[in-house]
């Protein structure tokens, strides 16, 4: 006779699939992991809370949370809903920033968006851990006379630009990242068209006040 999976032997088969894709896309090791509940909240087990939405085009909030579930990895992370593991690396994500959610592109290039609070403790981790991983790649490229973008910005040694305003990096007196908006200088742009702007931020910052020396 048949039946359902145990709850327990079912989360320690949902555990070694997510070790094995973790392995797979070698996360390193991991940090922490997050349960979701059916109310949308997410709790860290045995250390701190975190509330947050899955998004994920089904049909009900509430049905995609009863089976969520995060776990940060050191070079990336994992998100399951509705037992599906979707992974994604901090060195080659793009995180798309609007209305109080960050949109990620996973391993696949497809996209996940998870919707946060001004004081969730995942906003800042993730943020510091994609900008760690990308940010020493950006500048290396930069180095080598690479032109970057990111959405309609363009950055090189010699200065930035988007649209009709361009500059170079003695002129750039600020850059600001707002929830529907980064502003450079004078001018802004839509901050759901810009990916990564966090690294874009510290990419500015380190190359005004260097000078343009990545």
């Amino acid at each position: 006779m048949t039946g359902a999976t145990p709850p327990k032997r079912g989360e320690e088969l949902l555990l070694a699939r997510i070790s094995a894709a973790a392995g797979r896309a070698h996360l390193g090791r991991r940090r922490a992991t997050y349960a979701a509940h059916v109310d949308g909240t997410w709790k860290r087990r045995g250390i701190r809370g975190l509330l947050a939405l899955v998004r994920s085009g089904l049909p009900s909030a509430a049905r995609a949370n009863a089976d969520a579930r995060l776990d940060l990895y050191e070079r990336g992370m994992t998100v399951v809903v509705m037992g599906r593991i979707r992974v994604l690396r901090y060195d080659t994500t793009s995180v798309f920033r609007q209305d109080g959610t960050f949109t990620f592109t996973d391993a696949e290039g497809e996209r996940i968006t998870l919707s946060h609070g001004e004081e969730e403790e995942w906003v800042p981790e993730i943020q510091r851990a994609v900008t760690d991983a990308q940010l020493p790649l950006a500048l290396a490229r930069l180095g080598e006379g690479e032109r970057l973008a990111f959405g309609d910005i363009w950055l090189t040694r010699e200065g930035l630009g988007f649209g009709e305003t361009s500059a170079r990096w003695s002129q750039v007196q600020r850059i600001e990242i707002r929830d529907d908006a980064v502003v450079i200088g004078t001018a802004e742009t839509a901050a759901s068209a810009t990916p990564n702007p966090f690294v874009l931020r510290a990419l500015v910052e380190h190359l005004r006040t260097e000078g343009g020396h990545p």
